[in-house]
């Protein structure tokens, strides 16, 4: 199911920059060794999201369109804060996947953001809050740009690419406290930092992957039968 056909052009313009910006320049200041590489990432991590939101702002999507997408990143939110208390159990990747996947990319970016930066009205906000959206909106983004080209529509499939959109949360969230905290940036210390957070990262995949079979098919079904009886499509 495509996403609702509001300017798509800036979105598909958007969309690489989205993809490829935070994740170039932090190995860019990987590589060159930067002072302050971590808050140079964050730096680029906002402006891109602010960029994104700017776009959908500009896009000016109906309510009929707005409130799936509001709705999915109340519950993703709600849902993360539930699971609190068994760290990195939480169903806001496979939320965000489900809103790709049905609603379109701009759809799953904003689930997934907007989860991260809702439900971190009880974590705590911190820098950490625009790479945590950055992360789960890619998650989503790139769930709809699979969905687009039907990669997602085995089983077998949707289950390896819940479990390595965990892996590259963990990428993204992992990269930058190396970036951050990891000092002399060199093989040894990163590959332990990244060794590390493995384990954690292992149970959000799965995790994601179980939550992903519950609430793929039912969820689905729902949220297409409101596509399309709303004309969101």
């Amino acid at each position: 199911m495509s996403e609702p056909r509001a300017n798509p052009s800036a979105l598909d313009r958007l969309g690489p920059l989205l993809l490829l910006v935070p994740l170039v320049a932090m190995l860019c200041c990987a590589y060159l060794q930067v002072e302050a590489t971590a808050g140079l990432v964050l730096l680029v991590a906002l402006f891109c999201l602010g960029l994104f939101f700017r776009s959908f702002e500009r896009s000016r999507p109906t309510l009929r369109q707005v409130m799936p997408t509001a709705t999915l990143a109340a519950v993703a939110a709600a849902g993360r804060v539930a699971f609190a208390p068994l760290p990195d159990v939480k169903p806001v990747s496979a939320i965000a996947i489900v809103a790709g996947a049905t609603l379109g990319r701009r759809c799953g970016f904003m689930v997934g953001a907007l989860a991260a930066l809702v439900s971190n009205f009880f974590f705590g906000q911190g820098a950490w809050t625009p790479l945590q959206m950055y992360a789960w909106g890619l998650v989503g983004y790139l769930a709809g740009v699979l969905s687009d080209h039907h990669a997602l529509d085995s089983r077998p499939a949707l289950c390896a690419y819940g479990f390595c959109s965990a892996l590259l949360y963990g990428l993204i969230l992992n990269g930058w406290h190396v970036l951050g905290f990891v000092r002399p940036l060199e093989w040894a210390p990163v590959l332990a930092a990244f060794a590390a957070g493995l384990p954690l990262d292992v149970l959000h995949g799965v995790s994601t992957v179980g939550f992903l079979l519950a609430i793929w098919l039912p969820w689905g079904r729902s949220i297409r039968r409101v596509v399309a009886k709303y004309g969101l499509g």
